[in-house]
């Protein structure tokens, strides 16, 4: 008897696809099919289901109803490697690198060319440089994965799929860490991919990018499909619209200018570290400092010389005091910047922030464990209770208190971080990507938090690679290159061309242009 026949041009096939964790409800009946050699884009919120789908599809996550279908055939992948031996391969949002090894040796994982029983290196070597130059990305494969930034080690990521001669390709927000010749790259070979008959799973926030590269989108809200349209028909208003279930206020707050008057809160004086050449600037109270430039500007760098989580050189940095003009040095390790009123949110939350297999309460009462113990033991009734107030402020939405934070949605994950911030009551709050990899409704959430921060004096120095982002949040952007602060932008200077031209080395760009101190 024959077995089932694909419809036309199908790929995978979901039927009635169901997926809990724990007592939330993250897919309900999702019935949905993707057309070999596309490239089908998922969106919606954070926590709307799709990077559950996507991980349905690739072997990450089994449904606990419905059925998947894989060229006609039902499927039941266990594990991804399941799923590899398909040639269907996931590029988690979440990267897994083995940091001990190098970048070639990632890239080719569990298929390295051998010969005599023993790694051919001359031959991966080889492998590894064509491969590399097939896709755009100049990345040394004999460097140390540890070593490298998030946004190579995504482009690690993206060449271990390559190399596997993928036939469906998911990729979680597989560009939000890229910077943008990085971003244009990754759509070439995308689309390379999808010309040579290779099916691409797109889930991304940016819906320009969605909206550039798929031929579908299929949008999910609370884990119920909405609806799958060509995406040449919508606009981004129009995924908005159905992503929300409503009709979405401007993108970001109305932007309250802090007194001209208003104290220097932090005052860094040329600073010198690991990937940072004498940096010098203020920090006012109630100000948002933007710090923009390309992957590898020196820009985290600086935030991490501040908190003293990398070390400091030469230079200084200073903290108002709180009881008049008198500055506190801020020096020791990342515990006495946290002392002193300085709390960083780190840029990448699995690595640096979180700890996804502990509770909720844990991960955000970790840095307040003095206020909610007595006799050096946490009293968990207070520790409960006080956690909970600070997340009714940050918005967290979905699971309890006691749910493992890696079952939290990304955005809710990011807002988890800031609430345990909030816990130490910043004066000086560092953001590093603070919307890297959620949605436009938990980025909304997050603009809304940083502006009630600043109403009520905070200081924040905030790093995005979305320049978008900077100029409609920041009321000063310095720009970074090589480790200096190139041009300081301000009022109508503050464009994305003169942004792109400072951080480019460029000149001419109309911004007042600055030297090391």
């Amino acid at each position: 008897m024959p077995g089932p026949q694909p419809r036309q041009g199908a790929h995978v096939e979901l039927q009635d696809v169901s997926k809990s964790f724990g007592g939330t409800r993250a897919l309900a009946g999702v019935s949905l099919t993707i057309n070999k050699g596309s490239i089908h884009a998922l969106v919606g919120e954070n926590g709307a289901g799709k990077s559950t789908l996507g991980k349905i599809i690739a072997g990450a996550h089994s449904p606990d109803e419905g059925r998947l279908l894989l060229g006609g055939e039902p499927v039941r992948f266990h594990s991804p490697r399941d799923a590899i031996a398909r040639k269907v391969i996931l590029i988690a949002q979440e990267l897994s690198i083995v940091t001990s090894l190098t970048v070639a040796e990632n890239v080719f994982l569990g298929a390295e060319p051998r010969r005599a029983g023993f790694q051919d290196r001359r031959k991966l070597r080889r492998q590894y440089a064509d491969l590399a130059a097939a896709a755009g990305f100049e990345l040394d494969g004999d460097a140390h994965a540890g070593t490298l930034r998030t946004a190579d080690q995504q482009k690690v990521e993206i060449l271990r799929a390559l190399s596997r001669d993928a036939e469906l390709i998911v990729m979680d927000e597989p560009t939000a860490a890229l910077s943008r010749p990085d971003v244009e790259a990754l759509h070439a070979v995308i689309r390379r991919l999808a010309a040579g008959g290779t099916t691409v799973v797109l889930v991304s926030h940016f819906l320009g990018e969605v909206l550039e590269l798929a031929d579908q989108v299929t949008i999910l809200r609370d884990g119920h499909l909405v609806r799958t349209v060509p995406a040449a028909g919508q606009t981004q208003d129009s995924l908005l619209s159905a992503m929300l279930g409503r009709p979405l206020e401007a993108a970001f707050p109305p932007r309250q200018l802090a007194p001209a008057d208003a104290p220097v809160v932090l005052s860094v004086r040329d600073l010198r570290a690991p990937g940072v050449n004498g940096v010098s600037f203020d920090l006012r109270a109630g100000e948002i400092l933007g710090l923009a430039g390309l992957v590898g500007a020196g820009r985290t760098e600086v935030a991490r010389a501040i908190c003293r989580a990398n070390r400091v050189s030469a230079g200084t940095v200073t903290l108002a005091g709180p009881h008049g003009p008198a500055r506190v040095p801020v020096t020791g390790d990342p515990r006495a910047a946290m002392r002193a009123g300085v709390l960083m949110i780190p840029e990448s939350r699995k690595e640096q922030g979180l700890m996804l297999g502990r509770s909720v309460t844990e991960n955000v009462s970790l840095a307040s464990l003095a206020r909610v113990a007595a006799a050096g033991l946490v009293r968990t009734g207070p520790e409960r209770r006080t956690v909970r107030d600070v997340l009714a402020k940050v918005d967290v939405r979905g699971g309890s208190q006691v749910a493992p934070v890696g079952t939290l949605s990304g955005g809710n994950q990011q807002k988890l971080l800031f609430a345990r911030s909030l816990l130490r009551d910043p004066r000086v709050l560092i953001a590093d990507e603070p919307t890297r990899g959620v949605d436009v409704g938990a980025k909304r959430a997050i603009y809304e938090l940083l502006a009630t921060l600043t109403a009520s004096g905070v200081g924040v120095l905030m790093i995005s690679s979305d320049i978008e982002e900077v100029l409609g949040l920041a009321h000063r952007v310095l720009v970074m290159r090589g480790g200096q602060v190139t041009a300081e932008l301000a009022g109508d200077q503050a464009t994305e061309a003169a942004i792109l031209s400072a951080a480019f080395g460029a000149a001419g760009n109309g911004a007042t242009e600055r030297g090391s101190k």
